[in-house]
């Protein structure tokens, strides 16, 4: 069993713990968990910025430029389809006329 089956497995088995319950019910632990969240959110964002900082005062190319670029990508080939179709459309009415 690995690593993970194993946490999952000790997990459920402390959720289904009475004790458990009665102690994540309590809104201090709650209110504590909610804050740790938070924090864990605000640390991911801090260190995302710093890193994006750096890659740009490095030149490098940063998530938010790759996923940019993506769209724009993804934009192009859409309006490349649609002038494909509208031209495949006026050669097929030259064609009949």
């Amino acid at each position: 069993m690995d690593l993970k089956s194993r946490v999952m497995k000790k997990g459920m088995e402390l959720i289904q713990d009475p004790r458990v319950a009665k102690v994540v019910q309590d809104e201090r632990v709650m209110k504590v968990a909610m804050q740790a969240f938070q924090l864990r959110g605000k640390v991911q964002e801090e260190i995302d910025q710093r890193v994006e900082g750096v890659a740009k005062s490095l030149g490098l190319v940063t998530k938010n430029d790759v996923r940019e670029l993506k769209r724009t990508i993804k934009k192009l080939e859409t309006e490349l389809k649609k002038q494909g179709d509208a031209q495949a459309k006026a050669a097929a009415r030259a064609e009949k006329a």
